[in-house]
């Protein structure tokens, strides 16, 4: 089945590249954690509708439905539905999960021909297997970085604790058939770059229209979660090379205002989609 109505925004792109936004469900984080350095006195008043009585914000899981005449790509899985009782009452975690909700809106999880995840974090990866332990996407293949894999199954404490462990440890193999090393493109139009900063392998998707009047897309996973990361100095607690993560989001939100990329931001549950403008030494989210 095509991209339709049923999704939560659709655009054709240019040529026969068609995307879609559909959200699995949201979440909370701590408000604290997802400004990082930056002081409350800045962000405070931001935030003030949304937090709720525990200082978390909510943030919703928003995954990207690319159509292209050589297949179907979904970007991030969200957290899924193998949580215990505990994880879901601590994060506020509500559904649907990504397979439900693709399914909801007309698509069958089997339609699916590859899965590129931003990264690996418990919150993009999650809903890669089913209840029972089977693959929710059986006939994808995924693309996410060498780097982010090694890192995720590694030892080191601090880098490994956003990274749930046992279940990507269940889905090692499958994904070592979509390792990417760098930038590649995964289909014709459709390519993954390489970011770092908010964890080692980060990396962006980039999507571009064909023919008069086409558009790009970029989605830039975990360093563009919400409006206020325009600003490239603003960084969150969850960066583990937060210095990396403003050089790049200073170079590619550049690139993304200078030619009016379409933007999707990862966590937003509102006004998940607009653009960038320059806004004197950096820039500002414009919502569609």
């Amino acid at each position: 089945m095509a991209i339709n109505d049923a999704v939560d925004w659709s655009l054709d792109l240019g040529g026969p590249i068609r995307v879609a936004l559909v959200q699995a469900g949201t979440f909370r984080s701590d408000a604290g954690a997802l400004f990082g350095p930056v002081p409350r006195v800045l962000w405070g008043g931001l935030v003030n509708d949304e937090v709720d009585d525990r200082h978390r914000l909510l943030q919703a899981l928003n995954c990207l439905l690319i159509d292209t005449p050589s297949g179907r790509v979904l970007v991030e899985t969200g957290i899924g539905e193998r949580v215990d009782d505990k994880t879901r009452e601590m994060r506020d975690y509500q559904g649907p999960w990504i397979a439900s909700a693709l399914e909801t809106a007309g698509f069958l999880p089997e339609s699916v021909n590859v899965v590129a995840m931003s990264h690996l974090h418990f919150d993009h990866a999650g809903g890669l297997l089913r209840a029972d332990g089977s693959r929710a996407f059986p006939y994808a293949t995924i693309v996410a970085q060498r780097a982010e894999w090694e890192i995720a199954l590694g030892d080191n404490p601090r880098l490994i604790a956003s990274y749930v462990q046992p279940e990507l440890q269940l889905v090692e193999a499958w994904g070592r058939q979509g390792w990417a090393d760098g930038e590649r493109e995964i289909m014709p139009g459709v390519s993954v770059v390489p970011t770092g900063g908010h964890s080692t392998g980060h990396q962006a998707v980039i999507v571009r229209g064909q023919g008069p009047g086409a558009r790009t897309l970029a989605f830039f996973g975990d360093l563009m979660m919400r409006p206020w990361a325009a600003n490239p100095r603003w960084v969150t607690s969850f960066d583990d090379f937060p210095l990396d993560s403003v050089a790049r989001k200073a170079e590619l939100f550049a690139q993304a205002a200078d030619e009016d990329w379409i933007v999707v931001l990862s966590h937003e549950k509102d006004h998940p989609i607009g653009r960038l403008v320059r806004d004197r030494d950096r820039f500002r989210y414009v919502p569609d």
